[in-house]
Parts: C-alpha cells; structure tokens; sequence
C-alpha cells in the first residue's frame, strides 16, 4: 500500500473539488462572450472569486486569477519592480521559495536589480532586526519586500504584520501557497500589498492560483492580450479550474479547525515516530511557529537522494523539499540559510501531511524509517 507523505508538493483533489471541475468541463462558453452560455460561465467565475476573496479577507475585485503560484510570484515580483523604474532594490527573505528568488535573480542580471537577503533564525524565522535595519539603510531606493507567509520546506510561519509596519509604505509581497487553506489567512488584517495563494495545496486542481493585489496598485502586466483580470492577467480565463478551486477552498475552510487539530495530533506522531526510532535524527524549524502539516529532517550520514529511493520502495512517498526545482539536486538554500552545512542539508528529507493523511500512514513510516536509515547509511 503506498503511503503519500509529500502534501507540500501537491495534495489530492478533494471529491468535491473533483465533481465541481468534471461538471463544468461538461459545459461550454467563454467567461468574455456575451450570450447566454458566455453569461453562465462569468456568473460561476465571479462567484468563485467572491468565495476565494471572503476566504481570503480580501475584495473579490483583488483576486486575479493565473496558472499557478509561480506566475503569480512572477507578475507580483517582475510586475511591482517594473511599476517604479527609480527603484532598483528588492529585499527579500533568506528562504523564499525559488518562485521568488529566481525572478527576483533574473531582475538582477537583466534588469539592473538589486537583491538583498534578509537573514533568519536558526528555525526559519525571519531576524526583524536585520530587516529593519535593511529598510533604513535603502528606503529610498526599495520597490518591494518579498516574505513568504511559511516557508514550503521547513514549514515555519513568518511575522508578516510586523514586515509590514517595518516597511511603512514600501510594497510588500508574500507567498501564501503553501498556508493557505490550512491556517487562517487574513489579507486585510497583513496589511500586504499582494499575496499568492494556490489550489493544488489545499485540494484543487493544478494550474489555476491567484494573485491577490490591493485595488489602485500600479503594477505592469507580464501578459498583454484580451484585457481579462482587470487588464493584469490577459487570458482566457479557466473557469473548470477556477470553479473546483473554489470549491476546495470552501471545503478547506469548512474542515480548517478540526484539520488543524488533526494535522498537529499526527504532526506530533510522526516527529515522535522518528526520534525513537532513529535517536540521532535532529527535526529543523520550530514546532509553535509553524504549520501543522510539515516535519523536516535531518538523518545524518545519509544522502536524501538515497533515502528517498528507498523509501519509495518501501511504499512510502516524501521530498527532500521543494518540488519546484524540476529535479535538479543541489543542497537547500533554505537549510543553509538556517545554519545547516551543504552535507546536513544534503541529509535532509521533508515529511509533509494532507487531509487525507492517517495514523496508519505514521505507522507504517514508524515500521521501515529504522531499517531505511540503516541502509542510506551504508
């Protein structure tokens, strides 16, 4: 029986999400089309977007749909630097997802950006400190600050309110994809500028996210075309995808608290599973300031590549982290940035939970983590 412990990089579709997409597939018409079946789809959009936005605590006005989180990153990073070509420093956070940190890169090598990295705690916290004392040292010349709402690897939730007040005025940015749906998520109560929130995380389908961008803000589109999504996002828009996100987002929320509640009880499990059966295992990020859905480790001695084939033939499916780096193996930037060395890094594997994750699944791991780190180590 296969055990699926890698929800950060994408969950299953939840059953309603599921009937929502199949039963919208099943009919026709463009949202931009005026007759009768165009009117049906945009009713259904619309009323997507005013569930996700209520979900959210945002205005359905702010909520602009894309493919995924990551073209949503890209049109908020590349979109509110171009906004603003007197300003040519963007600072960010030392363990932002590549979504961000490789946009933010490219700025810099062909746009004439500059990238400062704010540094974080031992656990994965954003230094405040640091970052205020980046903002006094460069305000005059930031077009925004990019804070990831938690961090995808290691699971820890970051002081947004407080970035906010530090940046008092200069946009701020944050990537929510990986908390969205599972904690509570305020967009008005942050304060941010605009926000990223995505479906495959919490139980819609893949390739449909949103951008959240506060009304009036000036930000240059990455796609020009039909004018869709306030002129912001040109495309036709996926309403089969959008209608199934919404839906997912409607269940997430219905569920959050016992989920929550659930996710923490098997959270603690499965830390516990290991540390007794694998003593010198060390868990990375903090317990409190986290989401309850994800358990980093570190085994040392082992390569994560190793552990995870084995683990696959032990019928167990994790990470080594980020999903999102199309295979490529290099030690965590995020783990590095937490203090680990490249060979602690490279030991390290990222357990994450889902709302269809059991205790049965903790127990299975419990049964093979032993045997699988003995043999990673040899």
């Amino acid at each position: 029986m296969a055990i699926y412990l890698d929800h950060a990089a994408t969950t299953p579709m939840h059953p309603a999400a599921i009937d929502a997409y199949s039963r919208q597939m099943a009919e026709v018409g463009n949202a931009s089309s005026l007759h009768a079946q165009g009117r049906a789809v945009r009713k259904s959009v619309e009323e997507s977007r005013e569930l996700i936005a209520r979900a959210a605590g945002c205005d359905a006005s702010e909520i602009i749909f894309t493919s995924s989180g990551t073209e949503a990153n890209n049109l908020a990073i590349k979109g509110l630097f171009w906004a603003d070509p007197s300003k040519k420093t963007i600072v960010l956070s030392s363990i932002e997802h590549h979504a961000i940190v490789d946009p933010v890169e490219w700025l810099v090598s062909h746009e004439g950006a500059k990238a400062i990295f704010a540094p974080v705690s031992s656990e994965g916290i954003l230094d405040l400190v640091s970052l205020a004392k980046i903002v006094e040292e460069n305000r005059e010349d930031i077009a925004l600050i990019s804070v990831m709402h938690s961090n995808n690897e290691v699971g820890t939730l970051q002081p947004i309110v407080e970035v906010v007040k530090i940046a008092a005025g200069i946009p701020v940015h944050t990537d929510a994809v990986q908390s969205f749906g599972k904690v509570v998520f305020d967009y008005k109560a942050l304060g941010v500028t605009s926000a990223t929130i995505s479906a495959h995380k919490l139980g819609g389908p893949l390739g449909v996210a949103a951008l959240i961008l506060k009304r009036g803000m000036d930000i240059t589109p990455l796609l020009h075309g039909g004018g869709q999504e306030r002129d912001i996002r040109s495309s036709t828009v996926n309403a089969p995808g959008i209608i199934s996100f919404a839906t997912a987002v409607d269940q997430a929320l219905m569920n959050m608290n016992e989920n929550s509640h659930r996710m923490n009880e098997l959270r603690s499990k499965l830390r516990s599973a290991i540390s007794t059966s694998v003593p010198d295992a060390r868990v990375n990020g903090s317990f409190d300031a986290s989401l309850p859905t994800i358990v980093n480790v570190t085994f040392p001695g082992t390569k994560n590549e190793g552990l995870l084939v084995l683990l696959d033939m032990a019928g167990i499916s994790a990470s080594q982290g980020s999903a999102c780096s199309a295979g490529v193996q290099r030690p965590s930037h995020v783990l590095l940035a937490m203090g680990l060395s490249e060979s602690e890094a490279d030991s390290t594997v990222r357990f994450s939970l889902g709302f269809t994750s059991t205790e049965e699944d903790i127990s299975a791991l419990r049964s093979v983590i032993a045997d699988v780190v003995k043999k990673a180590k040899i």
